[in-house]
């Protein structure tokens, strides 16, 4: 499905002139099929979900069991007005089409030759150690492989069982083992090292080596596939690794909180005298399917409002980075920031609108220092007003934000970096913060210290970061599933979720890439969409009455090719429709283009009065001894 402007243009013209009507008749309030005014979008999406069983019997992936654990639909949320008590839906329904295939024997023969193929002797990895050197694993890993994992990942997007259409959500899941031509092996994700300080991640550290990959797109700069699909795989056999603790079978709490973590074992393990009984194979395939794979790669929910809080949405918007100065000798915004950089990859996401970034050094006066310091020993600055301690920054930035803000672009994300010495420490390597109020995103804030620089980090990829979070980007271990109504991260019975870590997106902790994926693409889309639909909704409900009718007309049709789009999953034509039919009602003279409604403060406030003010960064960006990511 192609949609070309000159079509639009015919079809302005034709609704122009059925809407003209006879001179001098009265004007009548048109009838609308699509804009609802003060009302919310409709779209609809039936989403095809491939699910291929690559070594796997149909004994071991029973279908029934499978599917029992699986959604039916999903409807996205704003995931960052749940922490107020708000429930904000974006107006999408999802409706899973399950798709199982199980390959022949002869393409599973043809994909584990070219698996062998690829694999190149390598020794043990730590956790693969630490896995032997355990009391109750089954076996022992006597030798190790590593894997190129994109270039699996484009094998197998352009080689595709019959019947199995890679444009569309594909999930592999491979078993190698048992196989006489069975090899140990991980995945690897290199060349792509930190831009500002040089680091590979994913060369250099073993808990980096992993289990699963995808979601990489066409133009990706290192590893694009050429052509765009829609493709993450999970590999039981490989491991055992760290990112998602399943080398650890001894201990039932592998993050010290005193509850046990559910994970999945490598897949020898789920036999008689193993971690897990054989029978749990398929409920636990399914909770990586549902859990993982759908809620939070393939049609997650957005972090923040992707609508931008302000009077309008936006047509540009201005990365506004400021950097407090206080790591001596060191120009950090010089050394550890590629600006060009980061608009580069957030115009990746954010394609229809004009993106730059200006800079400037702010001075680190005693007053901002004393608050930092004051967030790092957990102390408020501001007592009085019952904010937590991590509010510090925000409330700091707030009351001294004149002569940041230039006001040039029609939005500016407020970006506040901090360079601090050695030996002071920083909070995170960043965070997007809210408003403690309704969930709207207000600044974002990023870190760098020697200390940070020596794990790896500059500036640039956690910027990058940071404002993905603002645009709405949620982690791809941390999301919403709506059928339960639950909010998760990778905890408890939840902690696999860090299997989402392991694809092709800059939102992840895993840092082996720093570009967003085709699946944060769609979502962004399909997201935009949804703003652009309400926001024209909002609008039309301000015109005043008798006026513009045609506009209310065209927008009104622009929207059901929309729909249109939307659901024959042409996410850009459906976004690019939106977004027209919005900038038509906002043209009729008289319409307001107020960004959040009363009734969503008065709902949000409301809430905030029965809710007790907390620290709301479950979705911190943290480099603790704790994190996943601080692990070599």
């Amino acid at each position: 499905m192609r949609w070309r402007t000159p079509f639009l243009a015919a079809l302005v013209v034709a609704l122009v002139t059925a809407s003209a009507g006879p001179a001098g008749a009265a004007v009548a309030a048109p009838r609308l099929a699509h804009l609802d005014p003060g009302g919310q979008p409709r779209l609809i999406e039936k989403v095809p979900v491939n699910v291929v069983f690559v070594g796997y019997t149909p004994a071991q992936a029973n279908k029934s069991t499978f599917l029992s654990g699986l959604a039916r639909t999903y409807e996205p949320v704003v995931r960052s007005r749940l922490l107020y008590g708000v429930t904000e839906k974006l107006g999408i329904t999802y409706t899973y089409d399950y798709r199982l295939n199980y390959p022949s024997r002869s393409y599973q023969d043809t994909f584990f030759t070219q698996l062998g193929k690829l694999a190149t002797p390598a020794p043990l990895t730590a956790y693969q150690q630490a896995y032997n050197d355990q009391a109750n694993n089954v076996l022992d890993v006597t030798s190790n492989n590593y894997i190129d994992a994109p270039s699996v990942e484009k094998w197998l997007a352009l080689h595709p069982p019959a019947g199995v259409d890679t444009r569309r959500n594909t999930i592999y899941f491979i078993n190698w083992f048992g196989r006489s031509d069975f090899k140990f092996h991980v995945y690897t994700k290199t060349g792509e090292p930190d831009p500002d300080t040089g680091y590979d991640f994913g060369k250099n550290r073993d808990s980096r080596k992993m289990i699963a990959w995808g979601g990489t797109t066409a133009d990706d700069e290192e590893t694009g596939l050429g052509t765009t699909r829609r493709v993450w795989f999970h590999d039981l056999s490989a491991g055992p690794e760290s990112w998602t603790s399943n080398y650890d079978v001894d201990n039932a709490d592998v993050d010290g909180d005193d509850v046990p973590d559910y994970r999945m074992p490598p897949i020898w393990e789920y036999a008689r005298n193993g971690y897990r009984d054989p029978a749990q194979l398929a409920g636990d395939l399914s909770r990586i399917t549902r859990y993982v794979a759908l809620n939070l790669l393939m049609t997650t929910s957005p972090l923040y409002p992707v609508e931008l809080p302000g009077a309008g949405l936006p047509k540009s918007i201005n990365v506004d980075s400021n950097t407090y100065e206080g790591w001596a000798g060191v120009d950090a915004s010089a050394q550890y920031l590629k600006p060009a950089l980061v608009t580069e990859e957030l115009s990746e996401l954010r394609w229809r609108n004009r993106l730059s970034e200006d800079q400037q050094d702010l001075p680190y006066t005693a007053e901002n220092q004393a608050c930092y310091l004051a967030e790092l020993n957990g102390e408020s600055c501001y007592p009085e007003t019952g904010y937590p301690a991590f509010a510090n920054l925000y409330l700091y930035t707030r009351d001294h934000l004149d002569g940041v803000l230039d006001g040039r672009p029609d939005y500016e994300v407020p970006v506040f970096n901090y360079a601090v010495g050695p030996g002071i420490g920083v909070p995170a390597l960043g965070y997007a913060d809210d408003n403690y109020e309704t969930g709207d995103q207000t600044y974002v804030f990023c870190f760098i210290s020697p200390e940070v620089v020596t794990s790896g980090y500059g500036l640039t990829t956690t910027q990058i970061h940071e404002v993905g979070h603002h645009l709405g980007m949620s982690h791809p271990h941390d999301g919403y599933d709506s059928a339960t109504g639950v909010a998760y991260e990778p905890t408890g019975d939840f902690l696999f979720a860090n299997a989402g870590d392991e694809s092709n997106t800059m939102m992840s902790y895993i840092d082996v890439n720093w570009d967003f994926s085709q699946f944060d693409r769609d979502n962004s889309d399909r997201f935009l969409t949804a703003a652009y639909w309400e926001a024209a909704n909002r609008v039309a409900a301000t015109v005043p009455a008798g006026k513009g009718r045609t506009s209310l007309k065209v927008a009104d049709a622009l929207l059901g090719l929309a729909a249109k789009a939307f659901a024959a999953h042409e996410y850009r034509a459906a976004y690019t429709l939106a977004e027209k039919a919005y900038y038509t009602v906002a043209a009729i003279p008289g319409a307001h283009t107020a960004q959040v409604t009363t009734q969503l403060k008065a709902e949000a406030n409301a809430a905030r009065r029965n809710v007790e003010i907390h620290d709301p960064h479950e979705f911190i960006d943290t480099l603790a001894p704790d994190s996943p990511r601080s692990k070599p």
